[in-house]
């Protein structure tokens, strides 16, 4: 049982991963729609005291002002929603517009970061208020960042809040600003980007000076889903992947963002991490991302495994996963929520590596293999019940 009203603060509340959650949820409150996707739904985590459907509210932060019924118009268009809901959820969507603030760009905010985290902050904490919600659960779901460079203050609570401080320096990416700002609010956060977000040490001691649990990142919903299935099968049976190529073809939102080396850099080094930690450094493992426009809303990525069996025996295995990414990860962000909200309640603080099976790049985990994660997530979940 839920322990009262829950709020759901996402980061990004306009784009496309963000407008398929939200319209599911409300798709979901008014049953519109089976919960197909929704890992707690399964029967593993049905003893998990977390918030149903009708507890969570939603509010949150983008810099741009696109109605989210207009952002759901443009999906129905690209294959990810059906039209059909559109007419019944048309008022829900418009409530959760009107808790939609301005984020934080760096670009055209003036004054210092720490003043960004507090009107962040605030705004989290007025929306809290306004409804009456027991906790909000913070879900950064904004386009990726180019990796930073390490700055001594990203060590060091202190020194970081002297540094946000002075209007001269940007010291944190957005992305470390939202969290920042939610654990300033009193709030758990979830990374579902490969962006730096929450990874700085002098965020996990500010999310353990206020008792705050974490969880992170980089959602895992197609090609590496696949590979983290796949490659502990060949090093199960003894047989030696030589080379693992990845490309990927994707439009949308994430491919005019990923077009950019240095955006896409960070999900390159999030998806090369996790099949390093599977099979070895000594794979060779080119991954190629591109943006197709024409694609919209769907990505296609294809992989080839060249590997030696017996007697030096060479074999390859080639796949192809052609998928609508924002239809595949909503359901994981309302599961996130839901869950974090949980541990939450029971008090859990840190990095929640148990959670590691939603994500590329897990925080507080070093297990990648997707068969193992599962067994911890449900090991877990009865911890909790």
């Amino acid at each position: 049982m839920a322990d009262g009203p829950t709020g759901l603060w996402l980061i990004g509340a306009r784009g496309s991963v963000a407008t398929t959650a939200i319209t599911g949820l409300v798709a979901l409150q008014q049953g519109l729609t089976p919960p197909t996707g929704c890992v707690t739904e399964l029967p593993e985590l049905a003893g998990v005291p977390m918030p149903g459907w009708d507890d969570l509210v939603v509010g949150g932060h983008d810099v741009v002002d696109t109605p989210l019924l207009k952002r759901a118009e443009q999906l129905v268009t690209g294959g990810v929603l059906p039209h059909r809901l559109l007419a019944a959820i048309a008022d829900g969507l418009h409530a959760v517009d009107a808790e939609i603030r301005p984020g934080y760009h760096p670009v055209t905010h003036r004054g210092s970061q720490v003043e960004a985290a507090r009107r962040l902050a605030a705004d989290i904490a007025g929306f809290r208020e306004r409804h009456g919600l027991t906790r909000v659960v913070v879900v950064n779901v904004s386009s990726t960042e180019p990796p930073v460079p390490v700055a001594p203050e990203h060590g060091d609570l202190a020194a970081l809040e002297e540094a946000l401080a002075d209007p001269a320096r940007s010291v944190l990416p957005p992305s470390s600003v939202a969290a920042y700002a939610a654990f300033t609010a009193g709030c758990p956060f979830v990374d579902f980007t490969p962006s730096t977000g929450v990874t700085l040490p002098a965020l996990d001691e500010l999310a353990r000076r206020e008792r705050l649990p974490y969880a992170g990142r980089d959602g895992k919903t197609g090609e590496t889903l696949l590979r983290t299935v796949l490659a502990p099968m060949f090093t199960a049976r003894a047989l030696r992947v030589r080379s693992w190529s990845g490309t990927n073809l994707l439009g949308g939102g994430d491919g005019a963002t990923l077009e950019d080396p240095a955006h896409a850099d960070s999900k390159l080094e999030s998806k090369a991490r996790g099949l390093a930690a599977l099979l070895g450094e000594g794979v060779t493992a080119p991954l190629h991302i591109d943006n197709v426009p024409d694609l919209g809303e769907q990505k296609t990525a294809w992989d080839h495994v060249s590997f030696e069996g017996f007697l030096g025996a060479r074999m390859s295995l080639q796949l192809t996963w052609t998928g609508l990414d924002s239809a595949l990860a909503a359901p994981l962000v309302l599961d996130l929520t839901r869950l974090v909200a949980a541990a939450h309640a029971a008090g859990r603080v840190g990095a929640l590596g148990a959670l590691a099976f939603f994500f590329k790049d897990p925080l507080g985990s070093d297990e990648h293999r997707f068969a193992e994660q599962t067994r911890e997530l449900y090991r877990w979940a009865q911890e909790l019940a």
